[in-house]
């Protein structure tokens, strides 16, 4: 079923967990055009090209773009949206919206997703862990919707989808914490569960959503949030490589199981899809029944 049938799709780290997911499934589901962000190092850059090699054939194209999320200009047009005197009309190797419209013309549907969460203690964190992971994630995800959004906005016709992916931490508090006290107190100090650094940027990004439906509906933009539970990526693989660890989360779940990154990269085409024209300013919890579980 070709439910986004020959849309532009933009999608911030591509090349691993969520973000591949969401780049197979948009190709399985009729996109016609892929623009793929990644971080540029080594292990990166070995998958993206992998992925590229999947899903690019004579009905998709690809494009791929490196750089650092963090960065305003990997995200945006030189000197148009980047208003800061120190970066204006500066020339970058990577502007994802620079490429996604001389490729294809167009940017019909973003999924903001790169992110990072550095496990720290809340009381002897580290400044730059804080700096680090707000940077990436949520002042990441603002430089590449604003960007994104002024595209839609221009092109013709006008309008788009962005879909942001937040996480269940920013409706809960620290994700891992209530998981770490648990574990605590019958096996270990696992303190490293600990991402109060990481939560607010998740909350950020939700809240980000919901005002962007509100400002950019006019233009014939939605905004969407989608929440993940606990999904297993290289995000928590070596925490949730300890099984007492890992199977307390399975037991938390009503679906009696982690996520995987295709459970979450379902929702973010349908919210891309015109199933979901009447959807913005939406949040959807993919989490197997985590949240709701209190017994």
């Amino acid at each position: 079923m070709a439910l986004v049938a020959n849309k532009v799709v933009c999608i911030t780290g591509a090349s691993r967990g969520i973000g591949r997911a969401c780049a197979l499934d948009f190709a399985k589901y009729g996109a016609s055009a892929l623009l793929l962000h990644y971080f540029r190092d080594g292990a990166t850059e070995e998958e993206i090209q992998s992925l590229r090699k999947e899903v690019e054939n004579d009905k998709i194209q690809v494009v791929t773009v490196a750089g650092d999320i963090a960065d305003p200009l990997t995200s945006a047009k030189v000197g148009i949206y980047v208003l800061d005197n120190f970066c204006q009309n500066q020339t970058h190797p990577a502007q994802i919206v620079e490429a996604g419209v001389k490729a294809f013309g167009r940017i019909d549907v973003l999924v903001s997703n790169a992110g990072i969460c550095p496990f720290a203690e809340f009381l002897t964190m580290p400044h730059a862990t804080w700096e680090r992971t707000r940077q990436v994630n949520l002042d990441g995800s603002f430089y590449v919707v604003q960007a994104v959004a002024n595209q839609m906005k221009s092109q013709i016709p006008q309008g788009g989808s962005i879909i942001g992916i937040s996480s269940i931490s920013a409706l809960v508090g620290g994700e891992f914490q209530w998981l770490a006290e648990f574990l605590r107190s019958r096996c270990a100090p696992f303190t490293s569960f600990l991402s109060s650094h990481y939560t607010p940027t998740k909350a950020g990004i939700l809240s980000l959503m919901q005002s962007c439906a509100i400002a950019l509906g006019k233009y014939g933009i939605r905004a969407n949030a989608v929440l993940p539970g606990t999904i297993s990526t290289d995000i928590n693989k070596e925490d949730l490589s300890d099984e007492k660890k890992r199977q307390y989360t399975v037991n938390r779940t009503v679906l009696g199981r982690l996520g995987a990154p295709d459970d979450v990269s379902g929702p973010v085409v349908f919210l891309a899809s015109d199933l979901a024209k009447y959807v913005t300013g939406a949040s959807l919890l993919v989490d197997g029944g985590l949240f709701v579980n209190l017994q």
